[in-house]
């Protein structure tokens, strides 16, 4: 469960005023926002946050519920009840204001604020983020780099420059870096954690195929790739599975008008949903 940054304070809304975007004397007022919101949601609140955008600069004004749901692959009202963990609840017959749904998001999600961010470990999947220009749109700017290889050290990427896994304590915090990509060997992520951590960051992204060990005030997330590949193969077979199985079932089916022994012509005829039609 995680509590929005802006939240906690009797009275108000997320943004601290006790309405929707800011403006008192909206309609649409916003709920006081003391919940917790769980992890789950706080996923969902980003997805919302990228499609709200781009219906900004298709020119939208106001977005209802199911539209926002269907662009974001969920149903309405899973919908309504993550915007309700942040007090939004949108207005009857019109739904949601775009621009000022994006704001609140923003600031529930701690993106009113820049997050400097520092990749350590600049091989192939390092290099790549650190090339990567969409992480300073989104309000996530890379501000340091680190590795170990003196090939890779002293080279600048992007314009900055690459230093020495040494120098993490001090360039962090000399930079304000709050979050930390690791993207180093399995056995280098721990040390690398660790220097991260002793810096003053607090939440740090690891790429590494290892579980990081850190104190309970740092949030970590890991993406393992070849984990998420595991998975979808899983949904896969399932679906092969599922697809083999209607099949037989539309196959075994007795269809009218046809003997039903099992000794009459079952050609000319086609599964849907386990069951034969013509």
């Amino acid at each position: 469960m995680t509590l929005p940054p802006h939240a906690g304070r009797p009275g108000t809304g997320a943004n601290g005023t006790g309405s929707i975007d800011g403006r008192a004397g909206r309609t649409g007022t916003a709920a006081p926002v003391t919940r917790a919101i769980p992890e789950a949601t706080v996923a969902r609140l980003a997805v919302y946050l990228r499609m709200l955008g781009e219906l900004a600069e298709q020119g939208a004004d106001t977005v209802s519920s199911e539209e926002l749901a269907t662009v974001s692959g969920v149903n309405s009202a899973k919908l309504r009840k993550d915007l309700s963990y942040i007090g939004s609840y949108g207005i009857r017959g019109v739904g949601y204001e775009v621009r000022s749904l994006h704001h609140q998001i923003e600031r529930t999600l701690g993106l009113d604020e820049q997050q400097a961010v520092a990749v350590v470990g600049i091989g192939n999947l390092g290099h790549a983020l650190a090339g990567y220009g969409g992480f300073g749109g989104r309000g996530f700017p890379v501000t340091a780099l680190f590795d170990i290889d003196p090939d890779l050290v002293g080279i600048h990427i992007n314009g900055i420059l690459v230093e020495h896994v040494r120098d993490i304590p001090r360039v962090c915090r000399e930079r304000g870096v709050t979050i930390g990509l690791v993207a180093t060997p399995g056995p280098a992520a721990q040390s690398v954690c660790d220097q991260l951590v002793a810096a003053g960051v607090r939440c740090i992204l690891n790429f590494a195929p290892v579980v990081l060990q850190v104190p309970p005030q740092v949030e970590v997330r890991k993406v393992d790739l070849a984990v998420e590949l595991q998975v979808l193969a899983f949904h896969v077979a399932r679906r092969r599975e599922a697809e083999a199985a209607g099949a037989l079932e539309g196959s075994a089916a007795p269809v009218a008008a046809l003997p039903t022994n099992g000794s009459g012509p079952t050609g000319g005829h086609e599964a849907v949903n386990g069951t034969a039609v013509s």
